[in-house]
């Protein structure tokens, strides 16, 4: 006998138009504004991305939503451009971000001030990214892909700002990993858990082929504690997997973590013991040692998004150029 279900036609949604948002697009940050930011690690990061590009390594960068909060959208926006990166990866909450940026040039609402009413998350508006992962279910795409064709195809406002939009228009990947239930737009009562399910399950195939490719090559998870390291830990297993049987291998290449735990001056290569509570903090034993034991390097960088990402930037651009 089924457990009773929530019945999600009882929700009462509101237009984005009536939503207060903590984030516009006139706080983006300008990728040529000047970027005090320094940090050596920095610097070298820059040379192996450009080295991979040349060897025909993958770039890959996955991403937590706190990016596009801080906003960096455009600065990651010009690395698509330039070359720079070669696929990017995100979690659900990102997509939902850039949508929103895309069709109404604001995004983040106050989870303090709509939980208390019951309001959080229930907007008319988000329907939108239910559409593209209809599309995506029914044509076997991912849902990255999906949504930024949809911001280009609808034309929406903003599009030149969306980084799913910039990635679909240059024909890089760009994947969304889901965890159902974690997103807002799980609430609305359109949101079919088949098709959103299936569209995130081929953006996940999609990053394990890229990680075929991770020989020579440079990994950068930018604020995302569980999916970045998770996702990345799966993905690689498999594509290793396949090129153990090949006789090939995937080891020599650079991973990097960018996030704000003091972890400065510690042995990063050196797994922290289960009794150091910062051994639960994935990105460190999963990015930065287990995965790169075998002949690879692992980096961290402390810092502030809106500081570190602008600070990379700049950095390849000065080699580049």
């Amino acid at each position: 006998m089924p457990y009773p279900q929530f019945d999600r036609t009882q929700l009462k949604l509101k237009p984005l138009s009536e939503r207060t948002h903590d984030m516009t697009r006139e706080e983006m940050i300008d990728p040529e504004a000047p970027c005090m930011f320094s940090h050596p690690t920095i610097d070298l990061l820059a040379e192996r991305l450009i080295a991979a590009r040349k060897a025909g390594g993958q770039r890959l960068l996955m991403m937590g939503a706190h990016v596009i909060k801080t906003g960096c959208s455009r600065v990651i926006i010009e690395l698509l451009e330039r070359g720079d990166i070669s696929h990017i990866a995100m979690n659900g909450a990102c997509a939902i971000h850039d949508y929103e940026l895309a069709l109404i040039g604001a995004t983040t609402e106050s989870v303090a001030r709509y939980i208390s009413e019951g309001q959080f998350g229930l907007w008319e508006e988000l329907s939108g990214i239910h559409r593209a992962a209809a599309w995506a279910a029914e044509t076997r795409n991912g849902l990255g892909e999906a949504v930024g064709r949809m911001i280009l195809d609808e034309r929406l406002p903003y599009a030149h700002e969306s980084i799913l939009a910039t990635a679909a228009r240059l024909n890089i990947p760009a994947t969304v990993h889901v965890g159902i239930g974690c997103d807002i737009v799980h609430e609305h009562p359109l949101c079919d858990g088949a098709n959103t399910g299936a569209a995130s399950y081929t953006d996940f195939l999609v990053y394990a082929q890229t990680a075929m490719g991770l020989e020579n090559g440079v990994f950068l998870n930018f604020g995302s504690a569980v999916f970045g390291p998770e996702v990345y830990l799966k993905c690689l297993s498999m594509a290793r997997n396949v090129a153990h049987q090949r006789g090939e291998r995937i080891r020599s290449f650079t991973t990097a973590v960018f996030d704000l735990l003091p972890l400065e001056g510690e042995d990063l290569m050196a797994t922290p013991p289960k009794t150091d509570s910062r051994y639960y903090f994935r990105p460190w034993k999963t990015i930065l040692t287990r995965t790169v034991a075998d002949g690879g390097e692992g980096y961290y960088v402390q810092g502030a998004h809106e500081n570190t990402l602008p600070a990379l930037y700049h950095a390849l651009r000065a080699r580049e150029d």
